[in-house]
């Protein structure tokens, strides 16, 4: 297998954690590059549901090294949290490494970020996790990184600069400030936590792996992004396949392959544009069959048409290099399915087949819509590409043409097993058993 980023390529669910862990069991290394504990991946592996936020979900397979890289932010509650359940469950960690770089998350930027988020004037949808104002301390250089809680000459030098502006910013909202011992103390807590994880020779670790396999792993999705996505409705990272170079360490000539996950439909959660959006009973019965509720908050998530426009952009500057369409099990009773291929603004009746990026215009914009017949039959159990209903390869045929990507990968279901490969490459790799796959 070739060095490959795996990317969400819609708003964040398209069920990444799924393809990550079937494709790491053919790579050496797994990269976490962006994101915090915002992220929720689920895998379905032996019957059982792992669910993780931060954790390389590649974990699974005891053998691989699992990197948290620098590009990340870590909520240390949040780590221990999802460490505890893992290992509850039987998971081997000791592959597991943190990069000495990643950014800690503390709990004021938990505070702040709830605060902004219950303020109508500042709401964008996030999940309260802390991870917009993680990265803005560490831009702003402000923040504190893994490798801070070990450097015991300069930690209290640094807790006390980063108090100085954190307490103003705090007493203006009417929340909690913090003192230098209760900073100290917290960051005494967090280094022992951190301690068996932490890859302080993380240059040998990259060097040891850099003619290996290597396997990237973002979280949200390309729509997300910080400088592509709908902005500001946006995470705090670049989860597109450029920032899998920036955020693990790696240069960009260590890509080869940028897989693209996304859903037969569009999910969202939180604000923000979303032109395919059904609020009606249709959008109800995808959300319910999908059980289209968020990993992380439990909210629902907005549900809508494939959107081919939008996912035409994030092939172009998310680097994708081909699709992995999860979930077109949920079309199994779709007598139709309908396909946003251009949008109409309807105060001028102009046509896009390309992407606005202007995304405050997107409330005047309404879908242009093909209707494809739906296939009417159980995938669930269908094991090749040339076994699927001639409706459904209708419909991944005009997908690609649409979006001028190859359909590499289909997922039919919640199981490793219920995976399609349709790229030749892929079928050579996973030519061994079903039950080896579980293995």
């Amino acid at each position: 297998m070739k060095n490959t980023v795996v990317v969400g390529a819609q708003w964040g669910d398209e069920g990444k954690a799924k393809i990550t862990d079937i494709l790491a069991r053919k790579a050496d290394m797994i990269i976490r590059y962006q994101g915090g504990c915002n992220a929720g991946h689920t895998v379905v592996a032996n019957n059982i549901t792992y669910k993780f936020h931060l954790v390389p979900s590649g974990v699974l397979y005891g053998n691989k090294t699992c990197f948290i890289g620098a590009g990340t932010v870590i909520y240390p509650k949040a780590f221990k949290d999802e460490i505890t359940e893992l290992m509850a469950q039987g998971v081997n960690l000791s592959g597991l490494k943190i990069s000495p770089l990643a950014s800690i998350t503390m709990p004021y930027h938990i505070e702040l970020d709830g605060y902004k988020e219950n303020n109508d004037n500042c709401k964008i949808g996030t999940t309260k996790k802390g991870i917009g104002p993680t990265y803005t301390d560490k831009y702003a250089r402000i923040g504190l990184k893994i490798q801070d809680l070990y450097s015991t000459d300069t930690l209290g030098e640094k807790i006390e600069n980063i108090l100085s502006v954190k307490n103003r910013e705090l007493a203006s909202h009417n929340l909690k400030q913090y003192t230098k011992d209760e900073m100290l103390s917290l960051c005494n807590e967090y280094a022992e936590l951190f301690r068996p994880y932490v890859c302080f020779d993380w240059q040998n670790l990259l060097f040891e792996n850099k003619d290996k396999t290597i396997l990237f792993e973002g979280a949200q999705g390309v729509m997300l992004d910080i400088d592509y996505g709908t902005y500001p409705f946006v995470t705090s990272s670049n989860p597109i396949g450029g920032g899998a170079a920036v955020g693990s360490g790696f240069g960009p000539k260590m890509i080869d392959e940028v897989i693209g996950v996304a859903k037969a439909y569009v999910t969202r959660v939180g604000e923000g544009p979303f032109v395919s959006e059904l609020n009606d009973e249709t959008g109800n019965l995808i959300r319910e069959i999908g059980h289209e509720f968020g990993t992380t908050t439990g909210r629902p998530r907005r549900t809508g048409w494939f959107d081919a426009v939008t996912m035409k952009y994030a092939a172009l500057i998310g680097g994708l290099t081909s699709l992995a369409i999860t979930k077109l099990d949920v079309f199994d009773k779709f007598e139709e399915i309908n396909v946003c291929v251009a949008y109409k603004d309807t105060r001028n009746g102009q046509i896009y087949d390309y992407y606005p990026t202007d995304v405050f215009m997107h409330k005047y914009l309404e879908p242009v819509y093909e209707t494809y017949k739906g296939w009417m039959k159980d995938l669930s159990e269908i094991k090749t590409y040339e076994d699927l209903p001639y409706e459904t390869k209708v419909y991944l045929n005009r997908l690609e043409e649409l979006v001028g990507l190859p359909v590499s990968i289909v997922s039919v279901g919640p199981d490793r097993e219920q995976t399609i490969y349709k790229a030749e490459y892929l079928k050579e790799i996973f030519s061994e058993s079903l039950n080896s796959l579980n293995g």
